[in-house]
């Protein structure tokens, strides 16, 4: 295994990205019982959450630190997370509701996978954000 595959490995296991990761999905799971939207239930909620988990931080990193080479591939997982395993589920599931919902669902679900880039995008411990936030205000 190559030192980079494991640094990513341990960003998927810190236990604070795990914990928002579920409450996200706790979330996402109230929504599809609570709202009456034809084209939100359980299986999707996963389905998405977890896509974005694995990508969303990589895909803003991406285009931070201009990493013009992976551009393809990034806007590819932020299509393929945002709209294509929406598209592929819905087709097979519902039709309709995917001829309904889905120019919707894309720009309420681009914003989500976003905010899930900034949330989960910083490389480190929960005590180590704290280290490096109270480093940052001391030197302002």
């Amino acid at each position: 295994m190559t030192p980079a595959f494991q640094a990513l490995l341990r960003e998927y296991r810190r236990p604070w990205k795990l914990v928002t990761l579920a409450i996200g999905i706790a979330l996402l799971i109230f929504g599809a019982f609570y709202y009456d939207a034809p084209d939100w239930d359980v299986p999707i909620s996963f389905i998405m959450a977890i896509f974005a988990y694995l990508t969303a931080p990589w895909s803003l990193r991406v285009i931070i630190e201009r990493r013009w080479r992976h551009w393809p591939l990034m806007l590819f997982l932020t299509w393929f997370t945002v709209d294509g395993c929406y598209a592929i589920y819905w087709h097979f599931v519902n039709p309709l509701a995917l001829a309904l919902m889905r120019d919707v669902n894309f720009l309420a679900s681009l914003c989500l996978y976003g905010m899930c880039g900034l949330l989960w995008l910083y490389e480190g411990s929960l005590s180590e954000f704290c280290t490096d936030l109270q480093g940052y205000g001391r030197r302002k």
